[in-house]
């Protein structure tokens, strides 16, 4: 369980971890708050904000808006290219958001994505649990190839690839 911006909440609940907007508080004012309790996650819009990220000691991004979203239809999408961007300048994990559906999912894994978070592909959809069991394959069956093309063997087991 991860909660939006509230360290104090994702604290009271035992969350393993916040995700901070990109003008939300500083990763260190987390880390001087949390700890090391807690994973601190921080949206970015930007290779420079990627890089400012890592620097403060977020363990992990979220990159968007990668596609055209109805959640922020304001925002002008980044494209995947941003995902690639970012992937030559940090060593952190990374996930895309905005847009992301079953039909590019894929898409962001083969750009550098370590996986996506979605709002619209399940919540849009008549049945919520059916979609988010589609993207979970999609994605299985994505990492699966890009595991293949590395000319290694890996197996899915207990929820992670292993060599």
């Amino acid at each position: 369980l991860f909660v939006n911006d509230r360290v104090d909440v994702a604290l009271a609940v035992g969350a393993e971890g916040v995700q901070l907007g990109e003008d939300a508080m500083s990763v260190e004012a987390v880390r001087c708050i949390a700890g090391d309790s807690l994973l601190v996650g921080r949206s970015i819009h930007s290779v420079e904000g990627a890089i400012e990220a890592e620097a403060q000691g977020a363990d992990f991004l979220v990159i968007g808006t990668v596609f055209a979203t109805g959640s922020k239809p304001e925002l002008e999408p980044a494209g995947p290219n941003l995902l690639g961007d970012v992937g030559k300048v940090t060593k952190i994990p990374f996930l895309a958001i905005g847009g992301v559906n079953t039909a590019n999912v894929a898409q962001v894994l083969e750009y550098g994505a370590h996986g996506a978070a979605v709002i619209s592909a399940i919540l849009a959809s008549p049945d919520a649990a059916q979609a988010a069991q589609d993207l979970k394959q999609v994605m299985k069956d994505a990492a699966g190839r890009k595991m293949l093309s590395s000319n290694k063997s890996y197996d899915y087991l207990d929820g992670k690839w292993q060599a």
